[in-house]
């Protein structure tokens, strides 16, 4: 073994500057299949937390940008199973400019149902007090506070977008918890803004559930109740509703699956060019090796080897650059969801693609090398 160990590093020393290039590109790509299985992982690969299995997101059946009556509350309150009911509107606006640094989610809601919707945030029961009692107070997650520098009592305005009017607020709450990279403010203060109208719909309502097992039964009862309304409701889950914002754009999975597959396509191609190179450049050594006594299957493990170590190589420079790129870049993907990272099983994965292209892409030049008579090696002169 150890002499194998040895002929495999003496090969990839043989031409240092391709070993290198082709470990680099084979690191480029495992970096861009983990990036891809990291966004899928933030999409698709997050636990549901207990909290959030109890809520439920009422919308609108035909879009995410059509609204609801605000009647519907009432109605969906009723039903069996619903403990609390939240109406919601997302504000948009801008703070400050339209960097990505400074974005973070608004909503206008009934600020005295909020924290018993979402009662895995904790806040200070008098800053819950002061936030409740302030028509232009606002209530921030300790995330956006700590990447804004806000502060309680601070005032801010945001410049209308989706809506004419540019609100004031301050700060009246700072609440902790997972997901605290949301902002909410007084429902009743953006309808005084926009006039009564505005208050008379709503964007979606969040419904909390006496229980998990209530979930399929209360989504289509309300669902059910409004079948043949003007205004038709879709209910789902929190976090298929947090998915129906990246469905609209297309099949994220497809496009996905699509684009990691051309990476490995690309890997194979550029790996079986480099060991083929590799291969054809030693046929006489091969021929040497074989006349000392190597036997075909000692040929064959030497190529192999060699390509396994380049793609590790790879591998491992790969994950490493994409755990770095995505724990930086979580701080702002955060504004839309959490948990971008490199999965464990991404790791596993990407190692798996590593390996699985460069063995499969030197297994022809391999057994090639391997089946090569001593003679015709020895007066190879290529």
């Amino acid at each position: 073994m150890g002499k194998h160990l040895f002929l495999i590093w003496k090969n990839l020393r043989r031409n240092a500057r391709r070993s290198i290039l082709t470990v680099i590109s084979t690191s480029i790509s495992v970096f861009l299949i983990g990036s891809l299985l990291s966004v899928y992982g933030m999409l698709y690969g997050s636990e549901v937390r207990e909290e959030s299995a109890l809520r439920l997101v009422t919308r609108h059946k035909v879009s995410l940008t059509q609204a609801l009556p605000y009647h519907y509350r009432s109605k969906i309150a009723a039903i069996d199973g619903v403990e609390n009911l939240l109406p919601m509107n997302w504000f948009g606006g801008v703070y400050i400019d339209q960097k990505p640094e400074h974005m973070f989610p608004r909503f206008a809601v009934d600020q005295e149902e909020l924290f018993d919707i979402y009662r895995e945030y904790e806040v200070p029961a008098e800053q819950l007090e002061a936030f409740q009692r302030d028509r232009q107070g606002m209530a921030i997650g300790k995330s956006i506070a700590d990447r804004l520098g806000l502060r309680l009592g601070q005032r801010i305005t945001i410049k209308g977008d989706i809506y004419p009017f540019d609100p004031e607020f301050t700060i009246r709450a700072i609440f902790e918890g997972p997901d605290d990279f949301n902002s909410f403010f007084h429902f009743k203060y953006l309808e005084e803004g926009l006039g009564p109208e505005a208050g008379s719909h709503v964007g979606v309502f969040t419904i909390r559930l006496r229980s998990v097992e209530d979930a399929s039964s209360v989504a289509r009862a309300v669902d059910e109740m409004f079948r043949n309304a003007p205004e038709p409701t879709k209910t789902e889950t929190e976090a298929a509703f947090a998915l129906a914002f990246v469905s609209q754009i297309g099949n994220v999975k497809l496009f996905l699956l699509s684009i990691g597959t051309a990476i490995v396509f690309t890997m194979l191609m550029v790996s079986a060019n480099t060991m083929a190179m590799s291969v054809r450049e030693r046929t006489r050594e091969i021929g040497v090796l074989k006349t000392l006594g190597f036997p075909s299957g000692s040929v064959l493990g030497l190529v192999l080897g060699e390509a396994a170590v380049i793609s590790l190589l790879g591998g491992v420079l790969g994950v490493v650059l994409t755990l770095g790129v995505t724990t930086a870049m979580a701080g702002v993907m955060v504004q839309f969801f959490t948990g971008f990272t490199l999965p464990s099983w991404g790791v596993v994965a990407c190692f798996a693609v590593a390996l699985g292209v460069g063995l499969g892409s030197s297994a022809v030049p391999a057994a090639v090398a391997a089946r090569t008579r001593i003679v015709d090696a020895l007066r190879h002169t290529g």
